[in-house]
């Protein structure tokens, strides 16, 4: 059983940055994939980034590359997405998630999630 909670979320102008971070408790797994995906009201939710806990290998939507970054900290187990230039479509509660099969977009393949955290962005 793996917790996730989400922080570091608010609201940010058009053009900054805020990094969100995932605490993660429980029993977790260097073969883990953990992603980060967001969601908004009436809308599916949709892929960020991810990454391969053992030795660090990620993956990101086409929508924020070279913008976000995601990272994590093997010690304190703690998974972070840093968001550069950041646009009003940016706008949405973020969520991190922890897959236990093989790489994947898909969040239905996710199998623990936190509760989300609230990005919004003013133009």
């Amino acid at each position: 059983q793996v917790q996730l909670v989400e922080s570091g979320g608010g609201l940010v102008q058009a053009g900054g940055s805020l990094r969100l971070s995932c605490a993660a408790s429980g029993r977790t797994f260097s073969s883990y994939r953990i992603g980060w995906f967001r969601q908004t009201p009436g809308k599916e939710r949709d892929f960020v980034a991810a990454i391969r806990w053992y030795g660090g290998n990620t993956y990101y939507a086409d929508s924020v590359k070279g913008r976000f970054t995601i990272s994590r900290d093997n010690v304190k187990n703690m998974v972070y997405l840093q968001m550069n230039s950041l646009k009003p479509e940016d706008t949405a509660v973020y969520y991190c998630a922890v897959n236990t099969g093989g790489l994947s977009t898909l969040s239905y393949q996710y199998d623990y999630w936190g509760q989300g955290t609230q990005v919004t962005v003013s133009s």
